[in-house]
């Protein structure tokens, strides 16, 4: 299902005593330069130009792991395609924001097959956890994303955090990077628990038996691939290589966006409205074509919170009218380098963890 538009989120005007005026009015303003200045409008020609451009890498890399045969060499080939692989996930997250295309049904295709069929990712499972995220970002209560899990977001969540989760919490800013190593195999695992498990009654019959058939598909595929042109043993070497750094990369993509941003509590999240909510919790990294690449486009983390549904080349073209309009209500816009968001995001980890450390 994809994202909601952005007027969709506007709602019902919500009143903000802080601005003096409704919530809702504070977006549409800005809802309706973005939308005069076509900044909506989908580019399917660049999406087009992108995705043949994958297909034409992955060729090349399968070609060559081919050629180069049985042979320790051939691991070095894992780097680029979890490059490649980082690369057809920002496609299906654009995918399934309605980035790519209006048409629903063909939004859904692209994503299904970046997905589930290329990545091994269950796209039903991850739209519904995104689509939460979006709708409540850094809401303690309601974005799975600061769930407690293996990590914790607030001092709240380390209460009753003992042995080994307790551990991890305590070094959860040390041990942040090595643990996403492990968040491309996370994904697989959460999305085919999402499909398989008979507990999950959330999706729908005829798509949990598409998506079990997909994700059959790239399973089949990537062990044959493997295993007809690499031993047993560089088969399992390469599988882990390729996906640890998918995940290293995608956790250095996503770590950035919220992580030690303001967290709402239920009565602050409401009073908000929309503008505040998206930007309030929201980080921006600074750069240029090499960051907008590395980061597929998630370093403008405010506008696509705002805009979902905006295409990825669009987003630099919003960002001077959204600052802009964050001055004049006087919402904090907060932008900044790429090393530093890291720095802040592992220094809130870190503060979440004292007083377990304190404790011990």
């Amino acid at each position: 299902m994809p994202q909601a538009t952005a007027a969709a989120l506007i709602a019902e005007p919500v009143p903000d005593p802080a601005a003096g005026r409704t919530a809702g009015s504070d977006f549409a303003p800005l809802l309706r330069t973005v939308k005069e200045q076509g900044l909506l409008e989908r580019r399917v020609a660049w999406y087009t130009r992108g995705i043949a451009v994958n297909v034409l890498f992955l060729a090349t890399l399968v070609a060559a792991l081919v050629l180069i045969g049985s042979s320790w060499w051939a691991l070095f080939l894992a780097l680029p395609l979890a490059v490649l692989s980082a690369r057809m996930a920002f496609v299906g997250h654009d995918a399934g924001h309605s980035q790519v295309t209006s048409d629903r049904g063909r939004g859904r295709l692209i994503q299904l097959i970046h997905a589930n069929v290329l990545l091994g990712m269950s796209q039903e499972w991850w739209n519904d956890k995104h689509n939460r995220h979006h709708a409540n970002p850094n809401h303690i209560d309601k974005d799975p994303d600061v769930a407690a899990d293996i990590l914790v977001f607030t001092q709240g969540q380390t209460a009753g955090r003992t042995g080994p989760r307790g551990w991890l919490t305590r070094h959860q800013a040390w041990l942040f990077f090595p643990l996403t190593t492990l968040e491309g195999i996370a994904l697989k695992v959460y999305g085919f628990q999402a499909v398989f498990s008979r507990k999950d009654g959330t999706m729908p019959t005829r798509r949990r038996v598409v998506e079990g058939l997909l994700l059959a598909v790239h399973v089949g595929a990537y062990v044959t691939l493997l295993l007809t042109t690499l031993s047993p043993g560089q088969a399992i070497v390469f599988a882990l290589i390729h996906q640890m750094l998918l995940g290293l990369h995608l956790g250095m993509a996503f770590a950035p966006n919220h992580k030690g941003m303001e967290m709402p509590d239920p009565e602050t999240s409401a009073s908000w409205g929309h503008l505040r909510r998206q930007v309030l919790t929201s980080r921006n990294i600074r750069g240029g074509v090499l960051t907008d690449w590395f980061l597929g486009g998630l370093n403008y983390q405010i506008e696509h919170h705002l805009f979902p549904s905006m295409p990825r080349p669009h987003l630099r073209l919003a960002q001077p009218l959204v600052r802009a309009h964050c001055a004049s209500l006087g919402v904090p816009y907060t932008e900044t380098g790429l090393v530093d968001s890291y720095r802040q995001a592992l220094g809130h980890l870190h503060e979440v963890g004292e007083p377990l450390r304190a404790d011990a």
